[in-house]
């Protein structure tokens, strides 16, 4: 997405999603000592730190402030070699576009073959019920086309790749040694518990239903409970609450109800966001305490 049509849709999405609580993003900083996160208004990208290696999960916006945010975690874009992608829409690529600040030119990015096709002009991303079409997202960077259950290795850090279609085509999830589940656009948290993302963002809403439901059972299955860490509403390390309404789905229409006390009246709007609380402590998981008062 070019800078000039991520300003558009900053301008756009902060008029239309005002006042419904339906963008709550983290703002920049750790989760733990492997984690760490950058707000790029609505949006979260996120860095896995271990054993020395550094590999960087979505690519945000195309934002001017991404360099300098790194800088508060002490993290150099030089070093980062590998990009996972859970899918292209604009507010997750954004950093890999021709006219960005190019931070990522040699790194290596990382997808879903489905995904792709988007790129490629194959596919066209619709949102608005199929109603609009987005830009096509362009990238120079070298690709790695992924399958469902691919597993990728970075120095020691082990990452599954898991098909989660629904919110668009190709849409990946990230397990990251089965202790980090990184859902993109998956997963929307409510004051209530998570639900499927947005009805008007996706390209299939019974799909994105019926994708959420097959990776809870998967974790389950497993006996796996990763911390949970969404694009745009927080983390948990709670199945119970991330599950609670896997087949719902956030309308974007309307204020969510129950109201979440915690939730920006405007996402977009950063001023909370700053180099002191990004160097003061852990993040905070999501808050609970409505969900646990109502099972």
């Amino acid at each position: 997405m070019s800078k000039k049509d991520s300003q558009f849709q900053k301008k756009v999405m902060s008029f239309w999603y005002h006042g419904k609580e339906i963008f709550k993003p983290l703002n920049t900083g750790w989760i733990d000592e492997h984690v760490a996160c950058v707000r790029e208004w609505i949006a979260n990208i996120f860095f896995y730190t271990k054993n020395g290696t550094t590999i960087m999960i979505d690519a945000g916006y195309n934002y001017d402030r991404l360099a300098e945010k790194m800088g508060w975690l002490d993290i150099d874009p030089a070093q980062i070699q590998h990009i996972l992608i859970t899918h292209q829409d604009t507010d997750h690529v954004g950093a890999l576009e021709p006219d960005s600040e190019g931070l990522f030119k040699k790194a290596t990015i990382y997808l879903s073959e489905i995904e792709n096709q988007y790129m490629t002009g194959e596919k066209r991303r619709r949102v608005m019920f199929g109603h609009y079409k987005l830009p096509m997202v362009v990238t120079e960077n070298q690709k790695v086309l992924l399958q469902d259950g691919q597993i990728l290795d970075f120095e020691g850090i082990r990452v599954e790749c898991i098909l989660v279609p629904g919110h668009t085509w190709g849409h990946m999830v990230f397990l990251i040694d089965d202790e980090y589940l990184f859902t993109g656009d998956t997963l929307w948290f409510g004051a209530d518990g998570g639900y499927s993302f947005i009805n008007g963002l996706a390209e299939d809403i019974e799909l994105s239903k019926r994708s959420l439901e097959m990776l809870e059972k998967k974790l389950r299955e497993r006996s796996l409970n990763p911390k949970i860490i969404t694009g745009h509403t927080g983390w948990t390390d709670n199945l119970d609450f991330a599950f609670a309404h896997r087949t719902e789905v956030c309308n974007g229409w309307k204020k969510q109800k129950p109201h979440d006390p915690k939730a920006p009246y405007d996402g977009y709007i950063e001023t909370d966001d700053t180099e002191e609380k990004a160097r003061n402590g852990y993040l905070e998981k999501q808050d609970e305490s409505i969900w646990r008062n109502e099972v």
